[in-house]
């Protein structure tokens, strides 16, 4: 049976996304769905999802406060190519830099930067939240199922400015786009949070749960 680790760092409440993948898990081939932050049980993970609510530094912070608990996810992650699910925050600290309050190293796994959204309307608020239609730019196997126009729910005030244009899987439209999704090889992020977006967050879930990069 697969293993999928949903790590736990304090970083917000993991409830509703352990709910929804244990949701996909049982409807397909999904296997057992772990809330852990133990990093023996990330070594033996076949999938690694790294949530994460509120600010960049912070959230690096506590990540590196358990001890190995990162070392393991970079070691399953980068060394032996696990398929990876980085949400919200914790699709942003896959960037190289974090912009937020303080110049904050990332992952450095998807080349880019995390800066503040600044709306050019006026009428546009900060943060970015609620729903919005995803638009996709390149294809990937976790979007089967999922097309331009489905809406995703967002809550952010800082987006990830990649230096890739292939790396951005998607965005949606906020007086500019704004990344939505990024990927490469094994990683993949979502801005949005798909525990929290219905049909189409359910629909990345499974497909990240049958995903053999």
């Amino acid at each position: 049976m697969t293993l999928t680790v949903l790590v736990d760092y304090d970083s917000g409440n993991l409830h509703s996304a352990e709910k929804a993948f244990q949701r996909m898990a049982a409807e397909g081939p999904g296997g057992q769905v772990l809330v852990t932050s133990r990093p023996e049980d990330v070594a033996r993970a076949d999938r690694i999802v790294l949530p994460g609510d509120g600010a960049f530094p912070a959230c690096r912070r506590a990540l590196g406060s358990y001890g190995g608990l990162f070392e393991a996810i970079e070691e399953a992650v980068v060394q032996r190519a696990r398929p990876f699910l980085g949400i919200c925050v914790g699709m942003q600290m896959m960037a190289s830099w974090g912009r937020e309050y303080q110049d904050t190293p990332g992952f450095d796994w998807i080349a880019g930067e995390v800066i503040r959204i600044r709306p050019e309307d006026p009428a546009l608020k900060v943060p970015h939240m609620g729903w919005n239609d995803l638009l996709i730019e390149n294809p990937h196997p976790v979007l089967d199922g999922i097309a331009s126009g489905d809406h995703a729910y967002f809550v952010h005030s800082y987006q990830f400015r990649v230096a890739k244009p292939a790396e951005r899987l998607a965005y949606c439209d906020y007086a500019g786009p704004i990344t939505a999704i990024v990927g490469r090889d094994n990683m993949v992020g979502t801005q949005f949070h798909p525990e929290k977006s219905q049909e189409t967050g359910l629909r990345l879930i499974a497909n990240f749960l049958q995903w053999k990069p």
